[in-house]
């Protein structure tokens, strides 16, 4: 059985390639049906807010990855909800992730066998 890995997305997504990346791993392990969990912490929770303009900044639009991951079957999707908040984010573009406590975010790492953060 292949070993389940949660993935940490701690950068913002304007900041480097690193959010893009993140959400390349966790595509590609679920098209491979990998136990695989994706969870946004800190500036990570901006790839969650809505109505964001990736055009203004130069960068790439990550929306239709992060819409497309359920798609590829990664449906463990989670956030800090202090995060958020600490960030002012009411509205998140991504209605399938589950807002964490910071407590709950332990135990949630303490569930997979490998843990990677970018």
């Amino acid at each position: 059985m292949a070993k389940s890995l949660l993935l940490i997305s701690r950068q913002s997504p304007w900041s480097g390639p690193a959010a893009r990346e993140a959400l390349d791993i966790v595509l590609a392990g679920g098209a491979f049906d990998l136990p695989i969990g994706l969870l946004f912490l800190d500036d990570g929770v901006l790839q969650l807010a809505a109505g964001q303009n990736a055009k203004a900044l130069q960068q790439k639009d990550l929306s239709a990855n992060l819409q497309a991951l359920p798609m590829f079957g990664v449906e463990e999707l989670f956030y800090c909800a202090d995060s958020a908040s600490a960030r002012g984010l009411d509205q998140l573009s991504l209605d399938e992730a589950q807002a964490l406590a910071a407590e709950q975010i332990t135990a949630l790492i303490d569930r997979y066998d490998q843990v990677i953060t970018l």
